[in-house]
């Protein structure tokens, strides 16, 4: 399974307080209130147990923590998605899925290319209203900030297309609002994470570079950037816009958010704890605490992590809350091999939201580790057909792969050719896509390619999971002795995960080391024995011939 991220609907809030007694009157007039959960660490103190790190969630982080659904259809915006959404082809029918025909597959696959194309062209004409249709009409007036112009609990409940409907009518009358330039910007992170569309990517920039050209500094912006330089996966650049928010604002749930996930993908896990610790005094809550347990979870500590993801749905107030919370919990279960908890906290998150893509790719998976491939294949089915994104677009060519029946194996190619162009799609948008190429096109494209764009993340940060899309693109490519110290690294802090024990164990193997080989390969089938179709496979095949050698 992909690492776990952050990319989310929005905000539980939608606030970035300051500390106690430095509100504005906008953010009081907003009904923003200082307080909320107590600490992770206060609660571990307060039953004996010291206080330890705390960490992010994983890549493209904000303080989002759950939302509407990912494939939720919501009102275009002024129009600018109208077009997008409509081409976004429905699954197609059951009669040209199962006839195994080529004409078949070719119009499934040509729909949903075009409907990327779509994406493609909206991320390169869209954005005429929030961006030229704002022009002021009192030259030399004063930058204002009404907070108030959109109630926070627009977006807490998750009315994201309303919410940004309501900021641009705003905009309209009230142009040089910059505290509403730095919200608009902020929904449009969280609606292209929610829809999978990177064309917003370009909009959110404008607006948040609009809201501080209006007031150089204002922490909510410079947050903003962050966030979209972590969506982005521009984590040095997140890690910059981060701190410079907590200068101006060293409350700023936002950036304290940003600046954890930007530390955590780069790799530099102790600061990252630090920088966790530091958001737990100043603003416990939910966002922190799924932070905290993905710190432990990378160290091996799982048990920490569950206790803590456990505590922040008890506290969740928010059907995107328990929505957001359950998926990790889902996913954390699903990474030690409990598939049936796993499916139960799905259940319960599809149970606040029906239509919350991460659960229902979730539960997709976990059905396929537990052996109900029909209703995998038809829940993931019905996710790529929303939003053809790298990981379910591979988790459904793998399982039509080990299927097997007529036709598959050109489904599986359709599902692997729409990575491209996702990946494209992706770059317009300005987001770094290469750790999501070298990850999908290692197994199922041109490996050349997968181990230039490995290389290329490496450089850029140092985190385990670029660390093993390294070592394995280094594999693919036949250059096993290189690959194993990458291998090696991936594994070292102790994190669970049957992928990166698979793909150490496999390399071993070529490299000749049959001993570990086969510790890392048992190790990975015992942990998590569906980790994944076609690897799990491979694994038991490989085990079982170096048990045959001994």
């Amino acid at each position: 399974m992909p690492p776990r991220t952050t990319d989310s609907a929005p905000g539980r809030r939608g606030d970035d307080r300051r500390c106690p007694g430095h509100e504005t009157d906008a953010e009081e007039s907003a009904g923003r209130e200082h307080g909320g959960p107590a600490s992770v660490a206060g609660a571990r103190a307060g039953r004996g147990g010291d206080r330890t790190a705390v960490g992010a969630r994983g890549e493209t982080g904000s303080c989002s923590t759950g939302g509407p659904a990912a494939g939720r259809d919501g009102d275009p915006v002024d129009g600018e998605r109208a077009e997008g959404q409509r081409a976004r082809p429905d699954t197609p029918p059951a009669d040209e899925r199962d006839t195994g025909s080529h004409t078949a597959e070719r119009r499934w696959r040509t729909a949903h290319l075009a409907g990327c194309a779509a994406l493609l062209a909206v991320a390169l004409t869209g954005g005429a209203l929030a961006f030229g249709g704002a022009a002021d009409g009192r030259p030399g007036a004063d930058p204002v900030s009404a907070a108030g112009a959109l109630s926070p609990g627009v977006l807490a409940r998750g009315d994201l297309d309303a919410g940004i409907a309501s900021l641009q009518k705003h905009l309209r009358a009230q142009p040089r609002d910059f505290g509403s330039w730095a919200t608009l910007g902020v929904a449009y992170v969280e609606q292209a994470r929610e829809n999978g569309d990177p064309s917003r990517y370009p909009q959110a920039e404008r607006a948040l570079k609009r809201s501080l050209e209006l007031r150089p500094g204002n922490d909510p912006a410079l947050a903003g950037r962050a966030a979209l330089a972590a969506a982005r996966h521009d984590f040095p650049g997140a890690l910059v816009y981060a701190d410079r928010a907590l200068r101006q604002n060293p409350y700023n749930e936002r950036a304290l958010c940003s600046r954890i996930d930007a530390l955590v993908e780069l790799g530099r896990y102790d600061e990252a704890a630090e920088a966790a610790e530091t958001a737990d005094d100043r603003r416990p809550g939910v966002p922190v605490f799924t932070r905290y347990a993905y710190v432990h979870e990378l160290r091996g500590d799982v048990r920490t992590a569950r206790n803590v993801l456990e505590r922040a749905l008890s506290s969740a107030s928010t059907a995107a809350d328990v929505a957001y919370v359950a998926t990790a919990l889902g996913q954390l279960a699903w990474n030690q091999g409990d598939y049936k908890t796993a499916l139960d906290h799905y259940a319960r998150a599809l149970a606040a939201d029906e239509e919350y893509l991460p659960a229902l790719e979730g539960r997709a998976r976990a059905q396929a580790a537990g052996g109900d491939r029909a209703a995998a294949v038809e829940g993931l089915e019905q996710v790529v057909a929303r939003f053809p994104l790298p990981g379910p677009l591979v988790a459904l060519g793998e399982l039509y792969e080990d299927r097997g029946a007529d036709g598959d194996r050109a489904k599986a190619a359709s599902q692997y050719a729409l990575v491209d162009a996702w990946t494209a799609l992706a770059r317009t948008g300005g987001v770094n896509a290469d750790l999501d190429t070298a990850m999908a096109v290692a197994d199922h494209g041109d490996e050349k390619e997968a181990l230039r764009a490995a290389r290329a993340e490496w450089d850029r940060r140092r985190s385990v999971h670029t660390a093993d899309a390294l070592a394995w693109a280094l594999h693919v490519n036949g250059r096993d002795e290189e690959a194993l110290p990458y291998a090696r690294r991936a594994t070292a802090t102790g994190y669970r995960n049957a992928v990166f024990l698979y793909h150490r164990g496999i390399i071993e193997r070529a490299a000749g080391d049959e001993r570990e080989a086969r510790e890392h390969l048992k190790a990975a089938l015992d942990l998590n024995p569906g980790f994944s179709p076609l690897g799990a496979r491979e694994a038991r095949t490989a085990l079982k011939d170096l048990e045959d050698n001994r």
